[in-house]
C-alpha cells in the first residue's frame, strides 16, 4: 500500500468513527421541535448558513429529486454550490455535497474537527439545564453548514429534514422555498390532518427582503390555502403550478421523457429528463423555475436547461439495478410516493409480470402502502430492513395478507434472499414468457431501496 493510499484508508476510518460517534446521539426521528438549540450552536460557529446564498425545500415527497435538480441547474450556470439532503442511501456523506460531489473524507473529518469543541460547549449547557444533547440531525445540519461555508459555496440547495418550522435546516433565510406536493407523512410529529402538516412545513416561508418567492407544486386545496396564507402574512410572492406555472407537455422516451416546462421566464421545449414518471416531471418544473426566481424570474439559457437536466441522477428512485430479470428499486415509503410508483410502472415499463420485494418502517402507512401496491403486483415478498425501526417480516406479512390474500404473500427476512426469491417467481408461468417482461420491485422504504442498492454493487458507484 502507498503512503498516500495508506493516509486516505486512515482517514475513511476516521471519518467513519464520527459518523458512529454522531449517530449515538437521540436520532434523527426522535426531534426536538425547535430550532434554537441548533441556532445556538450556529451562533458560536459564527453563521455560517448566512455565509452563502440558499433555496429551501419542503413537502412530503419528490424532495430529494427536486433538489437535486436544483442545485445541477445552478451548477450549470458556473455558481459553486451546496447540496443537503436527507437521509443518505450509503454513506452519510451523501447528504453534503459540494459541486454535486459527497464531501471528501477529509472535508468530513476537518469540518467535524473545526465544531466539534463547540457541539460539546451547547451538549454541556443543554445537560446542565436538564435537556437532551444536541440529536443526530442538528449535529449534522451544523457540520453541513460549515462545510459550505468554508468550501465556500456561494448557493446552497437545502432539503428539510422534517416538517419546516421546527426542522434544523430553518436556521437558514432562504431567497426561494419549493413546495414540493404534501400529504399525510410523519403524522406523530407533523399533525394528522393535510392543514396541520402544510402548517408545520409553511414555517420555512420567511419574511426577508427582499421578499422571498414560495414556488409550488399543485397541492390539495387545504395545503395551498396555508401557504398562501403564510406567504400572505409573510410577504412572500407565491409562484405556484397550473396558475403560473406547468408541465405543458411530457413524452415518453428511451431512458426517461421529453418534457416541455413552461417557466416564470417563457416555455423551454423538449427537454430530456433521464427520469420515469410524471411526478419527476413535476419536480423538474419546480427546479426550473427556482433557479428562474433566484435569478430574478427571467429565461435561463436553453443550453444550459437542456445540459443539466440530461445529467440529472436520482439513485433510489425507479432506479434498474439489474437486468434479466429486470430489478427495479424506489425509495417510496408512504401512499402517496407509492402511487406515483405506480404510476410511473405502468407508463414507462411494460411487464408481464413483476414481483414485489417490501419492507416498511414501523412508523409507516404500511396497509396504505401495500393497498397501493395491490393492483399491480400478483405476488410479494415480504422482507425486512436491517435496522430497528424496521417492521418484522412476520409482522407486515400479515398486514399483507390481509389486503393481497393468503397464496399471494411470501415471507423472506433476509433481503438477498427475498430479492432472489421474487426472481424466481416472476419468472414462473408458460415458457415463451420467461426471461422477457418479468421483473422484480423492491419498495417500502428509503432503508430497504439503500440495501437493495448494495446487493447488486451500486453502493460502490
Amino acid at each position: 500500500m502507498s503512503k498516500e493510499a495508506g493516509v486516505s484508508s486512515a482517514v475513511e476510518k476516521e471519518a467513519h468513527e464520527i459518523y458512529r460517534a454522531i449517530l449515538r446521539r437521540a436520532p434523527e426521528h426522535k426531534i426536538e421541535p425547535t430550532i434554537a438549540r441548533v441556532a445556538t450552536l450556529l451562533d458560536l460557529l459564527g453563521s455560517p448558513q448566512r455565509s452563502f446564498r440558499a433555496i429551501h425545500l419542503t413537502g412530503t415527497n419528490g424532495k430529494t429529486s427536486t433538489a437535486r435538480m436544483t442545485e445541477r441547474l445552478l451548477r450549470e450556470t458556473g455558481l459553486r454550490t451546496g447540496r443537503f439532503t436527507s437521509p443518505h442511501l450509503h454513506d452519510v456523506r451523501e447528504r453534503i455535497a459540494i459541486d454535486g460531489e459527497s464531501i471528501s473524507a477529509e472535508q468530513f473529518v476537518a469540518t467535524w474537527h473545526d465544531i466539534e469543541p463547540y457541539v460539546a460547549m451547547v451538549d454541556a449547557d443543554l445537560e446542565a439545564s436538564g435537556q437532551a444533547q444536541l440529536n443526530f440531525f442538528e449535529v449534522l445540519t451544523a457540520l453541513g453548514f460549515a462545510a459550505f461555508a468554508d468550501a465556500p459555496v456561494e448557493v446552497a440547495v437545502v432539503e428539510v429534514g422534517m416538517g419546516g418550522e421546527w426542522d434544523s435546516t430553518n436556521t437558514l433565510d432562504a431567497e426561494v422555498a419549493i413546495f414540493t406536493p404534501i400529504a399525510r407523512d410523519h403524522e406523530r410529529w407533523l399533525g394528522h390532518s393535510i392543514t396541520e402538516i402544510a402548517t408545520v412545513k409553511s414555517g420555512i416561508i420567511k419574511a426577508t427582503e427582499p421578499d422571498q418567492v414560495v414556488v409550488t407544486a399543485s397541492q390539495s386545496e387545504d395545503a395551498a390555502v396555508v401557504i398562501a396564507d403564510a406567504a400572505r402574512q409573510r410577504h412572500a410572492r407565491v409562484v405556484a403550478e397550473g396558475f403560473d406555472i406547468d408541465v405543458a407537455n411530457r413524452v415518453v422516451a428511451v431512458g426517461g421523457q421529453l418534457i416541455d416546462l413552461r417557466g416564470t421566464g417563457g416555455l423551454y421545449t423538449e427537454i430530456f429528463l433521464p427520469l420515469h414518471g410524471q411526478h419527476q416531471a413535476h419536480n423538474a418544473l419546480l427546479a426550473l423555475v427556482a433557479v428562474e426566481q433566484f435569478f430574478g424570474g427571467g429565461a435561463l439559457d436553453g443550453a444550459v436547461v437542456e445540459t443539466a437536466f440530461a445529467d440529472v441522477t436520482s439513485p433510489g428512485r425507479l432506479e434498474v439495478v439489474r437486468r434479466s430479470p429486470t430489478v427495479l428499486v424506489d425509495a417510496a415509503h408512504n401512499p402517496s410516493g407509492t402511487e406515483a410508483l405506480v404510476d410511473a410502472l405502468d407508463e414507462a415499463f411494460a411487464f408481464s409480470r413483476l414481483v414485489g420485494v417490501v419492507g416498511v418502517m414501523n412508523d409507516k402507512d404500511a396497509e396504505g402502502i401495500l393497498a397501493v401496491l395491490e393492483p399491480v403486483l400478483p405476488e410479494i415478498v415480504v422482507t425486512q430492513a436491517s435496522l430497528d425501526r424496521a417492521m418484522p417480516a412476520d409482522e407486515l406479512a400479515e398486514l399483507a395478507r390481509e389486503v393481497f390474500g393468503e397464496d399471494r404473500v411470501h415471507v423472506q427476512p433476509s433481503l438477498p434472499d427475498a430479492i432472489s426469491m421474487a426472481a424466481d417467481l416472476a419468472e414462473q408461468g408458460d415458457d415463451d414468457r420467461i426471461g422477457s417482461g418479468t421483473g422484480v420491485l423492491v419498495a417500502g422504504s428509503v432503508i430497504l431501496a439503500a440495501e437493495a442498492r448494495a446487493v447488486f454493487g451500486r453502493d460502490k458507484s
